[in-house]
């Protein structure tokens, strides 16, 4: 008998496969295992017809009984269900578990079809052959930004025009632990509606450690300096 095409479905797998009527159920178990990950004597099969009925695909003697004895139809759904428990289950869906491939970097660096390689023939970021001064006008640019706005270490200030946003500039200058070229702003802010004390990655720059979320370091485009002293909030109640 000629070959059937069939769809083979298991958990983690479904392709079209072509199945030969001459095989008894044990060969087709074997030969379900590499598409399936499911060991035979795991294996329970069931038939899928156009009528949506599920026949099993089992016998007594496995070996002894053939698939010609089955209907199957072209195209038909043959399902394959792992009769293990979940826990003794391989999760193929789970990389953890896979070892990692780690191309060595001078491998890496002689291959002509890499970002790496795309970047040098661009002349892309630290291949820019003027990206020190493109670096150096970013930081001008912004201590020029700290002068216009008149920033400086103990004027009052509010952020990004957020009137409830009130604080005290408490430094001005380079913030290692944060990524961007340019001296930050740090503020202590008059309510603790900040996201640090002060300190940032395990170094201090201000205060201690009790102001919680009383710190925010920000660009000098959102301080707003000026004559902005501590909100009281009594004072509403008093025009009541």
């Amino acid at each position: 008998m000629a070959d059937v095409p069939l769809y083979v479905v298991s958990d983690y797998s479904s392709s079209e496969r072509r199945i030969t009527p001459s095989w008894s159920i044990a060969q087709l178990k074997t030969k379900l295992e590499p598409i399936t990950g499911i060991p035979p004597s795991c294996q329970n099969i069931f038939l899928k017809t156009s009528s949506n009925d599920k026949i099993p695909i089992q016998a007594s003697d496995e070996e002894s009984v053939y698939l010609q004895s089955f209907p199957l139809a072209p195209y038909a759904e043959l399902q394959v269900v792992d009769t293990r428990p979940v826990s003794a289950r391989p999760n193929f869906s789970s990389a953890a578990g896979v070892e990692k491939f780690v191309l060595p970097e001078e491998e890496y660096e002689k291959k002509t079809d890499s970002v790496l390689a795309w970047k040098k023939s661009q002349k892309l970021g630290r291949f820019d052959p003027n990206a020190p001064s493109h670096e150096q006008a970013k930081i001008a640019a912004i201590a020029q930004e700290i002068d216009a706005r008149g920033i400086a270490v103990g004027k009052r200030c509010r952020l990004g025009g957020d009137d409830t946003k009130r604080g005290e500039i408490k430094y001005v200058g380079e913030v290692s632990q944060i990524p961007g070229l340019g001296a930050w702003v740090g503020i202590q802010l008059d309510e603790p509606v900040g996201r640090n004390d002060g300190s940032v990655g395990g170094t201090r720059y201000w205060g201690e450690s009790s102001e919680l979320k009383h710190g925010v370091f920000v660009r000098p485009e959102r301080v707003e300096v000026g004559d902005y002293p501590v909100l009281d909030d009594l004072e509403d109640m008093e025009e009541i």
